[in-house]
Order: structure tokens, then C-alpha cells, then sequence
């Protein structure tokens, strides 16, 4: 093990001298320790209270502070605000204006609302309109309609098939039937002319260990039947899209709670829209005309979850509630009156449809309007952790080509659950454990994700293809997309074209994912550095210890600096790091620092993909 007293400037994983002078502007100085490194045998040091990351001193408490602060007057403030003006508003009770108490609802779900109504005026001013119904339901036709407007998709439901050849004019061949507990209806399409493709779970397997803050899950994808595709490959760095669907457990509560009979939830019924996209996820703005199912429009194209209520959504449940304290309540937050409570209310705890229709029982709107008011359900993009064009794996005599994601869950509180899951990581952690279930008992059991090549501007991958030395830094599973970098630099590594990683973890023991799986060489190259064992120190922490290998890289022919990440916390403490080592190595001030920066990245030099 080495000593603490040869740490300083000593090269990870080699046996090389210990230089001072600078070396050639085309090599790039070699990963180093430091005196602050949490990587030193039990180091002496004082003992240093931790500095703290946020203020938590009231800074403003009335309209004049608010301006004092941030230069606005209060017209200009309100405008960067909701709307309504309720954070500037005082307590006292406008003269002339009757109140009236309301028996708020017994129930669990309410009371995890948080609403704070006390009484609420007699009546109500500047009420919310009722949104627009551009979605209607109506009975599968037998005969075509000749001017009904046509799309070249039709969902099927699990055991009902349609006669399509009887619902539009386009010919039957153009339609094929999908499996929609696999995928989803070929009208959700992520962008034209493609379709989602279900891919095969090749392995799962999970990242972190017991103990971790955050589980971490892998995924080796089977993609060799994937359609060819002109002028799209998947790249190293790159990101495949998912069609993440809603639970089955989340969308049979919504139903349940709204009251649909069992018989019509997977009962084929004819969708017709008035405009917009929705659907489909990329598309013309105009008329649909679709047959589909009650379960796969929930499960497939509403988001259930990701978005705090709007009052379109709220004035939709009053005008369905039976019970007047219900709809009272639903009215007053969609009201002028109700703006504070409102704002409240949609910037507390994250509230999801089912709460909302549980919290509030009387209220049963017709899916179809309901359908109107909530917000369409998107693709979520993941970054490939591996070279997409070296992973092949032999099996059933025939090579599989793969390739590999690793995907964070993310939690959220939930009134009933204690927490919940995001869409797409639940999805991605449910099909893990299925898959995993599965292995375990020796059953042959096909899960599927489905995923389409994911066609975002993604820096990372863009400008990867670069001959000169890179540095990668990042945390969490934001480090997963620069496997895949130092996979294909490793195998052409010299001087020229060199790669060093920064990685920022939480305990090495619980939750460092890919120890191990980066490629020969990985002790030369990669740092981590850990912020709950040791010295708890954080990435951007080691950046500046790094400023020799961060300036030499960034000014050397061709180099790069890639930051993958949180925005929050990590690519933040980054970005003050970065313009610190401009600083301190460029004798520059700090806003020169920062356009030094900012020209860097105007330059593809200093690429960020936060999120």
C-alpha cells in the first residue's frame, strides 16, 4: 500500500518517476493524489467542521425585501412567479366579504394534501374555465364512416380483436397487431416513421448493495432484430428513449376510483380527438380517429403521476363532484380567492391523479374528459453505459448483439405507500426484479422494455469522436454513459489520445457502480472520491485538486472535459470548481474565468449534460 508521504503528485497504478517540471503541452500530467485525498493511509489532520452548503437565514419577508434583492419591482417579480401574486399577499381579510366554513373530507388521501383552507368566501370570482373536451369516446362502428379522418395505427386490447379493415380507409396490410402489455399501441410512436421496439432483458442485475441511498439496476438489452434504420446507429455515450408505461396497480386504482365498469376497461371503444397530438408522442396537430382501449390510454399516453395538478384538472373534478363541501373545495382552488392555497398546493408534496380522486371520492368525470385535462406521457432517455458496437454475447448458437443502460430509481413520497417510484425507473426497477425473479427460479420467463434509438442532440455522444485527452467527471449513475468512453479509448489508449475519471460516490462499499467493469487499466485512470466514508469529500472537491490535469487538458489540441450528472448539488460545485482552477492556473478573475468557460463550451471543449 502506498504511504501517505509519497501521495503527493504520485500517478495512479504505475511505476513512473515523480517529475516537477511541466511536461510537453501534448501530454497531459497523469491522474494524481493529493494532500486532500481520501485515499491516504489514516492521514493527520485538525479536525475541520463542515461548511455548510446552504443558508438557511430568513432573508425576505415582504414585497420591499423581495425587491431590495432581486432589483424587480413587484409588478416585474409576479410576473417570474404563478400569477397570482399570493406570496405578496398579507393575511387580513378583505371588508364586505362573507365566509362560510366547509367540512373539508375524513379521509387519508385529503389529509395528505396538506391544504390549509379555514373558511372560504360565499363566492367565488374569476373561476377557472372548464377546459376544453378535445377527447370523446363512442362505440366501435360497424361500417366505416367515408369522412371520418384516418391514422395508421390501431391499439388491440389483450384478448379483443378488431376487424381494422372496418375502421378506415387504409389498407388491412398496414396494420399489425401489437401485444400491448409489452408495448405500447403502434400510434404511440416516438417519432416518425419509427415504432417502439420491445427489446429482451438479456441479463439484470442490481448495482448497488444494501445500504445504498438510491438503488442502481443494469440491463443488458437484446437489440438484434432491432429494425434497420437509415442514418441512425446507437453511439458510445449516445441514449436509447423508453416508452415507460404506468403501473398496472396504478392505472386499475384510477379506474377503480373513477368508477369504470370491468367489463369496459379493455372493451375496444372508438377514440376521437378534435386536435392536437395527443396520442401519439410526435405527430401532426389534427383530428384522430383511433380504436383503442380505456386501459391502454391510461397505461400508454397519460402521465398519472409526474405533474402537479393544474386547474384545468381541478375545475374538472368540481364540475363532477357530488358533494358539495367537495366541489366547494375543488372550486375555491380554482379560484381568485384560492390563489394562495393553490400555490400551496401545487408546490408541496408530489400528488399524484389517484390521490387527487381518493382525496376528493364524489368526484367520478368521464374518462374521456378527464383525458382532456391531464398531461401527455413522454419517453424517457437513458445514456448507453457500454461501446454499442463491441458487446455481443453467444447463445441458443446464435450472437446477440446487446446493449446496456443503468438506470437510478427515483422516489417520491406517496399518501398511502410511504414513497413511490418515478415512471420510468419503477418501470425499469419492476422489470428487474420480475426478470430477476425469474432467473432465480429457473423459469424461462421474456421481459421486455420498450425502447426506440433515442434521436436527442445528446452532447456526450456528439462529441466524443475526438483524437485528443479526455477528463470525465461525474456522480451517481451519471457516470455510467463514460463506461462506454473509456471502453473504446482503453483500446487505443497513448499519449495523444489518454482518458482520466473523476467519480463521485457516496460509500464505495454500498453504492460504487461498475467497480471494476470499465476495461484493462481502470486503477490508472479512475479516481473516486466518496462524500459519507473517509474525509467526505464531494467531486467538485477533487477537481480542484486536479487543476493541473483539468488545465492541461482543457488547452491541449482536441481536449475535453465531459460533466454527467445532477445540475443540483454536483454539476453546480463542478462549474464553480472548473472557473476556480481557470482562476487560479490562467491568473484570470472570476468572470473572466467564467467566459473562459463558457467559450470552451461554445467550442465543444467543456461539454455538461445535467439534468
Amino acid at each position: 500500500m502506498l504511504q501517505s508521504a509519497r501521495m503527493q503528485n504520485l500517478s495512479l497504478g504505475t511505476n513512473e518517476e515523480i517529475h516537477t517540471a511541466p511536461k510537453p503541452e501534448s501530454i497531459a500530467p497523469s491522474l494524481t493524489y493529493s494532500d486532500e485525498s481520501d485515499d491516504q493511509d489514516e492521514p493527520i489532520r485538525v479536525e475541520q467542521p463542515r461548511q455548510r452548503r446552504a443558508s438557511t437565514r430568513l432573508i425576505a419577508q415582504s414585497a420591499r425585501d423581495i425587491q431590495r434583492i432581486t432589483g424587480e419591482t413587484t409588478a416585474e417579480f409576479v410576473t417570474r412567479c404563478c400569477g397570482g401574486g399570493c406570496c405578496l399577499m398579507g393575511g387580513a381579510r378583505p371588508a364586505g366579504v362573507e365566509y362560510e366554513k366547509v367540512t373539508e373530507p375524513d379521509n387519508d388521501a385529503y389529509r395528505s394534501l396538506g391544504l390549509k383552507i379555514g373558511d372560504i368566501p360565499t363566492v367565488l370570482t374569476k373561476l377557472a374555465d372548464l377546459p376544453e373536451q378535445t377527447i370523446s369516446f363512442s362505440s366501435v362502428p360497424k361500417p366505416p364512416s367515408p369522412s371520418s379522418p384516418t391514422d395508421s395505427a390501431i391499439s388491440l386490447g389483450r384478448d379483443n380483436e378488431i376487424d381494422s379493415a372496418k375502421l378506415t380507409k387504409i389498407p388491412l396490410e398496414k396494420f399489425k397487431t401489437v401485444d400491448t402489455t409489452i408495448q405500447p399501441p403502434r400510434f404511440v410512436q416516438p417519432h416518425p416513421p419509427y415504432n417502439v421496439f420491445p427489446a429482451k432483458i438479456h441479463t439484470a442485475r442490481e448495482l448497488t448493495r444494501p445500504g445504498a441511498e438510491k438503488r442502481t439496476f443494469h440491463f443488458d438489452l437484446d437489440i438484434t432484430d432491432y429494425p434497420e434504420e437509415e442514418n441512425t446507429d446507437f453511439k458510445v455515450g449516445g441514449a436509447i428513449g423508453v416508452m415507460a408505461p404506468n403501473s398496472e396497480a396504478v392505472v386499475e386504482d384510477v379506474l377503480d376510483a373513477l368508477m369504470v365498469p370491468r367489463f369496459l376497461r379493455d372493451k375496444p371503444v372508438l377514440m376521437k380527438t378534435t386536435k392536437g397530438r395527443w396520442p401519439t408522442v410526435w405527430g401532426d396537430d389534427k383530428p384522430r380517429e383511433l380504436a383503442t382501449t380505456r386501459r391502454d390510454l391510461l397505461t400508454w399516453c397519460a402521465d398519472l403521476q409526474s405533474y402537479p395538478p393544474t386547474k384545468a384538472l381541478l375545475r374538472v373534478l368540481a364540475e363532477h363532484a357530488a358533494a358539495e363541501n367537495e366541489k366547494k373545495i375543488l372550486s375555491f382552488l380554482c379560484a381568485a380567492e384560492g390563489q394562495g392555497a393553490f400555490c400551496d398546493f401545487r408546490s408541496g408534496p408530489s400528488i399524484s391523479i389517484s390521490q387527487l380522486l381518493h382525496a376528493f371520492p364524489s368526484a367520478h368525470p368521464p374518462m374521456d374528459e378527464l383525458l382532456s385535462a391531464l398531461q401527455q406521457l413522454m419517453p424517457r432517455f437513458y445514456s448507453l453505459s457500454n461501446d454499442p458496437h463491441e458487446s455481443f454475447q453467444r447463445g441458443d448458437q446464435k450472437q446477440h448483439r446487446l446493449i446496456e443502460i443503468a438506470v437510478t430509481v427515483h422516489e417520491t413520497g406517496d399518501w398511502r405507500e410511504g414513497t413511490r417510484t418515478g415512471v420510468g425507473s419503477g418501470f425499469f426497477e419492476r422489470q428487474a426484479r420480475k426478470f430477476i425473479k425469474a432467473q432465480e427460479a429457473g423459469e424461462k420467463t421474456e421481459v421486455y422494455i420498450p425502447m426506440f434509438k433515442g434521436l436527442m442532440a445528446n452532447p456526450l455522444a456528439k462529441q466524443f469522436n475526438a483524437e485528443g485527452p479526455m477528463l470525465l467527471i461525474g456522480a451517481g449513475v451519471g457516470i455510467a454513459p463514460f463506461r462506454g468512453f473509456v471502453q473504446r479509448r482503453l483500446k487505443q489508449a497513448n499519449c495523444a489520445n489518454k482518458v482520466w475519471v473523476l467519480q463521485g460516490i457516496r460509500d464505495s462499499l454500498v453504492d460504487e457502480i461498475y467497480s471494476g467493469e470499465w476495461g484493462v487499466h481502470e486503477d490508472e485512470v479512475k479516481k473516486v472520491v466518496q462524500s459519507r466514508r473517509g474525509e467526505g469529500r464531494y467531486v467538485q472537491e477533487e477537481v480542484r485538486n486536479q487543476s493541473d490535469l483539468v488545465w492541461s487538458i482543457v488547452n491541449a489540441v482536441d481536449g475535453r472535459i465531459f460533466v454527467c450528472g445532477s445540475s443540483k448539488g454536483m454539476g453546480e460545485g463542478v462549474e464553480e470548481a472548473l472557473v476556480d482552477v481557470a482562476m487560479a492556473k490562467g491568473n484570470l478573475e472570476r468572470e473572466e474565468a467564467r467566459n473562459f468557460w463558457q467559450l470552451k463550451k461554445e467550442a465543444g471543449q467543456y461539454i455538461a449534460e445535467t439534468w
